[in-house]
Order: structure tokens, then C-alpha cells, then sequence
């Protein structure tokens, strides 16, 4: 029943409109400057969200408090104020970026209030997720904001399938206020919804997977470097000066293809043979990467026989020859840490045979080759290696280094000359050129 004291609490929508629209410039002010500070706190913490922003148009402004005006007197409560005139939507890719994006403006900002949308929603139902975060207004842009009703911005917080959800329903349901009776209609929607927050939960775990086997990567690749060390008698390298710093990783496979069980793996092959051991049961749904990450988490402990042997049953399924040529790189990597210099030659050939561009493993050939005192073979893979990419360091070191050895000075004052121009802090080289200058003055005395 409508009462007198009810129609009294109407707004007056012209009055308020012109209000309104008076207020309009200061709140795009303020929400501009809003903006650029959320999107420093997050970018600055290595996030790279898409941050959008929208003041609310006046029409949506009025529809929504007439909305709330009726819930208050339905439930014979005080008024409830309009929270999202000033809003903004951060969208990252994955739902890991969200929890540390709702984590960051809580320590950057002040929270009044958090909301998580769809998350009362059973898997039979449809409707889109997302965090609502009510942020209070910093003080200083509040003048900014004098007739707002409640100080707040509310920041959404969504994953890129959120928000192409969120999208679709906005304009399927909630504009065309449309809402479906029919069962088998709302199974589909409820699929739908189904499968994005399915494939955000999937993509969400192959990025940690990555991110684990990236990391498996570089502690690899450290303890490759130290052995080149080792067995060349260089000088100990400071903070900022071994070799891993100038490689970066190693060339993956761009593509990773699913296999008919669904499992992740670069050949797609259903089956793939798995070395015994029940340490090694965790890596079997993602297939040809789960045994690349066992074997370099056992190459990292040190356990090269073990890194060997899964290796060696990768290279067994034939994978496609982008894999190959990575994996008996690994392998190569392996057998060079156990001093089989012959078998790390081996490696490094076949990766060489599968791709001749490979500048790394024509360098890491060339390593071995020095240490096999092969000095005329060191020289020329490092310079297959500076064919390809004229400005690596190391390749340019190195021969530079095999030139110092074969008592071709000039060429290798040359070379190191060329290297202390791409990192003129270089200590090995620093030191590589004092000799050479110091030998030439020998020599010209």
C-alpha cells in the first residue's frame, strides 16, 4: 500500500537532475585522479590489469534510487544510499591477479566495505562473479565530490571471462529484462557460465605450472653457469655478472596442445610412458610438461641420473622437433654437470642438427669444446653462435677468450673490445682485456 509518507520521500528527478549534472564535472575529476592511483599501485606491484572507469549516467542514477527507496520501505528500513555513482572496473587475466588486486587495495586504500557477487550462485545457476570493493574516498578529492551520497568508489574486480559474462548477461537479462522460465534455456546459461569460471580455475593453473617450471628453469640454469666456471678457472662472478643474466630461458615450444584425455602436453600424446617412482605421480595429468618439470626439479637437486633418465623417455615418444631439440639441450645441460663432456657434445649436436638457429646451443657446444681443449672448434661455434645473435655477450667473451689461448691477440682484443661495449661493467671481461693489453705491450716492447 502506498502512503502519503512514502510518496513524500519521491524525488523530484528534474531538480535532481539538474543537481546532478552540476556535480557531474567534480566527479569526473575526482575519478580520474582515482584512477591514475589505483592503476600505479597495481602496475607498480607487477600487475597489468585493464582499469576502466564511469561516472553513472543520471538515468541509471535515478532508475537505481527509486529501486532502493522501494527496498527501504518494503523492509521499513533507514534509506539506502546510491554507492556506485563513481566507479571502476579492474580487469586481469587471471583469477590469481584478483586476490592479489583485492589484497593491494587493501593495504593502499581505505575499504569500507567488500562484496563478492555470485558466489551464493549454485553450479545449476547463472550469473556473472565479481568482487565489489567500496573504497572511501581520499580526503583530499572529497571537495571535489560535496553532494555525493555516500564517499565512496566502488572498484570491480574481474577476470577477462568475468567480464565478457558480465557483458553477454547485461545485455541478454538485465537490459532486455529478460528472464528464462524455460529449463532447458537456463541449463545452457548455466553451462555457459559453467565453463568460463571452469577455464578461468584451468588457466589459472597452467600459469602456476609455468610459473613453477620457469623457476625450475633458472635454478637450472645457475647451476649450469657456476660449472662453466668450474671447469674454465675464471675468475668468481659478482652479483650481476654470470652468464644467466645475458641467456635469459631457453627457447619453449609456443605451443602447447591438449591431448585426446584432455591432458596438457607439447606432442598431444595420450599415454605417454611414465618413469616409475611414486614422487613422480603428481606430474602425470600434464603429460609431456609434467615430465619436463620432474626432470629439471631433479636436475636442480642434483639427481642428474634421474633428469637423465626422464629426459631420455621424453626424446623415446618422438615429440614434435621444436621438442626434441629442447629437450637434448636439457640433456646436454645434464651430462656437462656430471663432467661427460662427450655426451653433452652429443646433446648439444642433435639440438644443433634439429634447429641451426639455435645460437644457445651452438654457444654451450662451444663451452664444451674449450673445456675439451678443442680451442679451434670453440671458436667456431661461438662464432655460429655470433652469426645469429651478434650482440650475446658470452659468445663474444668466449671467443674472444679462445682467440687470447690460441695467441691471436688481435682478434681477441678485438672481441673483447665488442664484449665491454655491451656490458662495460663485466668483470671476466675486464680482466680478459688487462691480459691481452698487458701481453700486446710485451709484445711491442
Amino acid at each position: 500500500m502506498i502512503t502519503e509518507e512514502s510518496v513524500l520521500l519521491i524525488p523530484d528527478k528534474a531538480k535532481l537532475a539538474l543537481h546532478y549534472e552540476k556535480s557531474r564535472k567534480g566527479y569526473e575529476e575526482a575519478l580520474s585522479i582515482f584512477l591514475s592511483r589505483v592503476s600505479a599501485v597495481l602496475t607498480q606491484h607487477g600487475l597489468k590489469p585493464t582499469v576502466k572507469s564511469r561516472v553513472k549516467e543520471f538515468e541509471s542514477f535515478y532508475s537505481k534510487k527509486l529501486r532502493l527507496l522501494k527496498k527501504a520501505w518494503t523492509e521499513k528500513s533507514g534509506p539506502y544510499p546510491v554507492n556506485d555513482v563513481l566507479a571502476l572496473r579492474v580487469v586481469c587475466p587471471f583469477l590469481g591477479d584478483i586476490e592479489q588486486a583485492e589484497k593491494l587495495l587493501a593495504e593502499h586504500f581505505s575499504i569500507e566495505e567488500v562484496e563478492r557477487k555470485g558466489a551464493q550462485h549454485s553450479f545449476r545457476e547463472f550469473g556473472y562473479e565479481s568482487i565489489h570493493v567500496l573504497i572511501h574516498l581520499p580526503q583530499d578529492l572529497l571537495k571535489l565530490c560535496p553532494n555525493l551520497e555516500r564517499n565512496v568508489v566502488e572498484v570491480q574486480l574481474r577476470t577477462i571471462l568475468q567480464e565478457a559474462w558480465a557483458e553477454v548477461e547485461h545485455e541478454l537479462v538485465y537490459k532486455a529484462e529478460f528472464t528464462p522460465f524455460d529449463e532447458p534455456m537456463r541449463r545452457k546459461l548455466a553451462a555457459l557460465n559453467a565453463n568460463l569460471t571452469l577455464s578461468d580455475i584451468i588457466f589459472q593453473e597452467i600459469l602456476e605450472f609455468e610459473k613453477r617450471l620457469n623457476a625450475e628453469l633458472g635454478h637450472r640454469r645457475e647451476a649450469f653457469y657456476q660449472k662453466i666456471e668450474e671447469v674454465s678457472g675464471e675468475l668468481p662472478l659478482g652479483d650481476g655478472d654470470d652468464e644467466k643474466n645475458s641467456l635469459g630461458k631457453p627457447e619453449l615450444p609456443d605451443s602447447k596442445p591438449v591431448d585426446s584425455a584432455g591432458n596438457l602436453g607439447w606432442a598431444g600424446k595420450p599415454g605417454l610412458g611414465m618413469p616409475s617412482g611414486p614422487e613422480l605421480e603428481s606430474y602425470q595429468s600434464f603429460g609431456m610438461d609434467g615430465l619436463l618439470l620432474a626432470a629439471l626439479e631433479a636436475h636442480n637437486k642434483a639427481d642428474f641420473e634421474q633428469a637423465i633418465r626422464i629426459y631420455s623417455e621424453i626424446l623415446k615418444n618422438h615429440p614434435e622437433k621444436e621438442i626434441s631439440s629442447v629437450v637434448y639441450k636439457h640433456r646436454g645441460m645434464a651430462h656437462f654437470a656430471q663432467s661427460k663432456y662427450k655426451e653433452a657434445q652429443e646433446d648439444f649436436t642433435a639440438c644443433i642438427a634439429i634447429d641451426p638457429e639455435c645460437y644457445k646451443a651452438l654457444y654451450y657446444r662451444g663451452v664444451v669444446r674449450g673445456v675439451l681443449q678443442d680451442t679451434l672448434g670453440a671458436v667456431e661455434d661461438f662464432s655460429g653462435a655470433l652469426a645469429l645473435h651478434p650482440y650475446h655477450f658470452y659468445s663474444r667473451y668466449r671467443r674472444a677468450e679462445s682467440y687470447f689461448k690460441m695467441g691471436d691477440l688481435a682478434s681477441a682484443h678485438a672481441d673483447c673490445e665488442i664484449a665491454l661495449r655491451i656490458e662495460p661493467k663485466n668483470r671476466l671481461a675486464q680482466h680478459l682485456f688487462s691480459k691481452i693489453k698487458e701481453k700486446l705491450a710485451l709484445e711491442d716492447f
